[in-house]
């Protein structure tokens, strides 16, 4: 017997304006428990801004978000998101935290902020650190870390706290073709595995169409569709990047792990 989706984020009619500019309208979709989604679209389009706004860190002129069911505006279970930043490795070399104490803090929330972690909190950091593959690297500091290690880092981080939904701005820019595509393996994983939902801004098409569920195009207004083996993937992107654009799709399959890859 099929289970009915369960909604997680709902979004209707939102529109948003930054500096006095209208930057999104009439965005409505549903993203459902378990979904894998890739948001992309032109630079400018405003994607980090519908992140932002779907985070509340950005007020909406118009519409409703509704996460876990609840308005944003009164939404107050934070403890089940996690967003991870494009700035997000963006640190100083010499910043002195191994990953293993950086991986930590994404156990301290509201209401343990203060005491002392408990056995439970350090198996949650361990089993993330293990999941993201870098278990080799614990005790290094961050700033001795390749860039792709960095961003494991991050969403172990994420993941310490056992989050239900994860947003990620462009995690990899910076990173070689071979490190996104294990990267992006990882947090297939993530979501097959651990079932946790994930929102992804990305300009790696390909790897949507391979291995997300869902695609959100964004140029000030939202497109969501089931990614399946009867989707246009050229009809759904022109819509977005103007008729000009020519998406040349290879399906493929990464087997690569993260062991000693130094990646």
């Amino acid at each position: 017997m099929l289970q009915t989706p369960v909604p997680i984020l709902e979004a209707k009619d939102v529109e948003v304006a930054r500096n006095g500019e209208l930057v999104l309208q009439g965005a409505s979709f549903s993203i459902n428990k378990g979904d894998y989604v890739g948001i992309v679209g032109p630079n400018g389009g405003g994607k980090t801004t519908l992140i932002l706004a779907l985070l509340n860190f950005l007020p909406k002129t118009k519409g409703s978000i509704r996460l876990f069911g609840t308005d944003i505006d009164k939404f107050s279970s934070w403890e089940k998101v996690a967003y991870i930043s494009q700035q997000a490795t963006g640190f100083d070399k010499q910043f002195p935290l191994t990953v293993k104490e950086l991986v930590s803090l994404g156990c301290i929330r509201k209401g343990n902020i203060g005491r002392r972690f408990k056995p439970e909190d350090w198996t949650a950091v361990d089993e993330s650190i293990r999941f993201m593959g870098l278990t080799d690297v614990a005790d290094r500091r961050i700033g001795q870390l390749s860039g792709g290690q960095k961003q494991r880092v991050f969403v172990a981080k994420a993941l310490a706290r056992n989050p239900e939904i994860i947003f990620l701005d462009e995690p990899i820019v910076g990173v070689d073709s071979t490190t996104q595509e294990k990267f992006f393996k990882k947090l297939s994983d993530l979501n097959t595995k651990k079932k946790t939902t994930i929102l992804l801004v990305t300009h790696d098409l390909t790897s949507v169409f391979c291995r997300m569920s869902k695609v959100m195009c964004v140029n000030k207004k939202v497109e969501v569709a089931q990614i399946t083996d009867v989707l246009d993937p050229n009809s759904l992107l022109k819509r977005a990047y103007g008729d000009h654009f020519h998406f040349v799709f290879h399906k493929h399959e990464c087997s690569g792990v993260f062991e000693n890859d130094g990646s």
